[in-house]
């Protein structure tokens, strides 16, 4: 009989300025086999464009939509290079708190130590991620 293991499905929260980075990592994980739930990283470029009434509720589908990956992911995984944590990841970090998902980050939370109580691991690699999902 074969046996099939099961990799925890993971939502990777961060900033736009490591998109690149970040889209690197979502690969690595697609590769090892993991459901991604990835960030958007769009640049906003037609969501500035919007009248204000309108923009407000693209910015609001775009929270409300990365909270739901919040909360069909297993594990939480917050790119935070250089501790660099944005306001919507800040929002993000609580949405996974209350709703008790493990919570990794890449680095150590220096300038925030709210932030840093609900951090459950600090996950250094890629390879160690993926060691963490299965």
């Amino acid at each position: 009989m074969l046996e099939y293991s099961h990799m925890k499905s993971i939502v990777i929260c961060g900033s736009r300025r490591f998109r690149t980075e970040i889209r690197k990592l979502e690969q690595e994980l697609r590769d090892a086999g993991a459901t991604v739930f990835p960030p958007s990283l769009n640049t906003n470029t037609g969501i500035n464009d919007l009248p204000d009434d309108l923009k407000k509720y693209a910015f609001l589908g775009l929270t409300w939509h990365h909270i739901e990956f919040i909360r069909k992911a297993d594990v939480v995984f917050f790119f935070n290079k250089d501790g660099y944590l944005g306001n919507s990841s800040t929002l993000e970090m609580g949405a996974a708190a209350a709703l008790g998902k493990p919570i990794f980050a890449l680095e150590d939370e220096k300038e925030e130590a709210c932030r840093r109580v609900l951090i459950d691991e600090i996950v250094c690699s890629s390879k160690e991620l993926i060691q963490k999902l299965k």
